[in-house]
């Protein structure tokens, strides 16, 4: 059941992929034996990315892009033109900064769900008419979020927009099945650059992991294990499920000090 090369002959996008979560699974991937298509703002991450990917011994292509903004067709392009195929959809940009309720706009809420839902939806649209050419073998992960179990003041946006992915995760299982699978990550509290600020604070570090059932925040390594095992055949009887990868959380872990109204 174990299989290190689990991947081999695989070709994935990863989006957000020039550090954090998405930077992880590309890796990961990569040592399960796929070749990556990376995609993010800032080439100067990716190129990184993609000589650590060339270090073991995989293929990586670096494309630049604002899925806000640009077409993410271009990915699959990239794809299809370096290697010839695309098995794997990794959906890991997005995000909103917290806010008050009452400062928190509809031009937010519309915007955040248009960079979390939106470019998602856009890229698995333009990725599924070439999946379907393979194997049956194909598979879309989405990068959801605990706070979508676990609301915390302050992540109206956030939290409404990543409940909104991992519903459409479930939505498109149906759609797609039984030749793609979807699914979902839901990662906890994971040490990335821009949490570097909590690993910084002792005291909110130790508040966190305090309130973290395995006493620790995540790893990005974390979440790669659960994508390298979505991805495969390993979980080729699972679609339209979210796995929560967030320490054993029941409750949120992070408070953002918004007062009452």
């Amino acid at each position: 059941m174990v299989d290190n090369r689990a991947l081999d002959g695989r070709v994935a996008i990863v989006t957000g992929a020039g550090r954090g979560i998405g930077a992880g699974i590309a890796l990961g991937f990569a040592e399960a034996g796929a070749d990556v298509v990376l995609a993010a703002r800032n080439e100067e991450q990716l190129t990184e990315v993609a000589a650590q990917i060339r270090d073991l011994g995989r293929r990586a292509t670096v494309v630049p892009i604002n899925l806000f903004k640009e077409d993410p067709a271009a990915l699959v392009e990239a794809a299809v033109a370096d290697y010839g195929r695309l098995d794997v959809v990794v959906n890991n940009v997005g995000g909103a900064m917290p806010k008050p309720f009452l400062e928190t706009s509809v031009k937010d809420l519309a915007g955040a769900f248009a960079f979390n839902v939106g470019s998602a939806h856009a890229l698995n649209l333009a990725a599924v008419p070439k999946m379907l050419e393979n194997d049956g073998r194909g598979s879309i992960i989405n990068i959801t979020s605990s706070i979508t179990q676990h609301p915390g003041r302050g992540f109206l946006a956030y939290g409404t927009v990543k409940a909104a992915l991992a519903h459409y995760t479930r939505m498109a299982a149906q759609d797609l099945s039984p030749r793609i699978r979807v699914n979902g990550i839901a990662p906890g509290t994971i040490r990335t650059p821009s949490l570097e600020y909590v690993a910084a604070d002792d005291g909110m570090r130790a508040q966190i992991e305090s309130k973290t059932p395995m006493r620790r925040l995540g790893a990005p390594d974390d979440i790669a294990a659960a994508a390298v095992f979505l991805a495969g055949d390993a979980s080729s009887y699972l679609t339209g499920k979210i796995l929560e990868v967030d320490g054993g959380l029941v409750a949120a872990n992070v408070v953002v000090p918004i007062p009452d109204l």
